[in-house]
């Protein structure tokens, strides 16, 4: 695997394209992030936009990934405060992206990544805020949570790769119960919605995610690296 992310590596230094690009990265909103995902909508209720990626080297932000087209929400996007659950509509901001996970096995990506199976799901019933926007992996149904739960691995095709974005997530520490449910002790705002991820594009409107072609989310996924602080960039230009 790691020749296969070095080989990978030399191509995308080869492909660099210096960021003289009708999208720009916002130096004033990311911080030190090194790695940039920006998100472009033409307006407020579109349901496509473009997605480019640019990385800073020797002080120069060059293009890594040429803008490709995005699938966005259902129901557009919204700004990130305002976001609520339900609605389909894609939060604008920036935000951290902090994991992955998929159906497939790990690309070779740098950020913490785990293959999900059947038992894995993704929880955000608000009657039950501990359980809030958690990924969790335990044997057990989760009828009871009604359509507020995300089977990971029957997402299909849309999910062989996932990065998880840092939205309306819990704070502080995530622990496991006697039953394998895990459960956070600071749940985040039950009415905001949660599982806003970057992943597979499978040919519909997101219920509030960015979507992309699978090769480059593959792509996307081996480049990231926590170690240069990646992060996306959702905007209405």
């Amino acid at each position: 695997m790691r020749i296969a992310v070095t080989v990978f590596a030399a191509l995308f230094s080869l492909a660099v394209i210096p960021s003289a690009h009708a999208t720009s990265v916002p130096d004033s909103r990311i911080g030190d992030a090194r790695q940039v995902i920006v998100v472009e909508a033409p307006k407020w209720s579109a349901t496509e936009g473009t997605l480019t990626a640019f990385e800073k080297r020797g002080g120069t932000w060059q293009v890594v990934q040429p803008t490709v087209r995005a699938q966005l929400g259902y129901g557009g996007l919204v700004r990130g405060n305002k976001r609520r659950q339900g609605t389909g509509k894609v939060p604008t901001g920036v935000f951290e992206v902090l994991s992955g996970f998929g159906r497939k096995a790990d690309p070779g990506t740098s950020l913490d990544y785990i293959q999900v199976d059947r038992n894995d799901a993704w929880t955000y019933n608000p009657r039950v805020p501990s359980t809030y926007n958690v990924f969790q992996t335990v044997d057990r149904s989760w009828k009871s949570y009604g359509g507020y739960v995300e089977d990971l691995w029957d997402m299909g095709y849309q999910y062989d790769y996932v990065a998880v974005l840092d939205y309306n997530l819990p704070e502080g520490p995530i622990t496991t119960g006697a039953k394998g449910v895990r459960r956070s002790s600071n749940p985040p705002d039950t009415s905001r919605g949660g599982g806003i991820f970057l992943h597979v594009d499978n040919g519909n409107k997101t219920a509030g995610c960015i979507a992309v072609k699978k090769k480059v989310m593959r792509d996307l996924m081996i480049w990231m690296d926590p170690k240069r602080n990646p992060v996306i960039v959702i905007r209405v230009a």
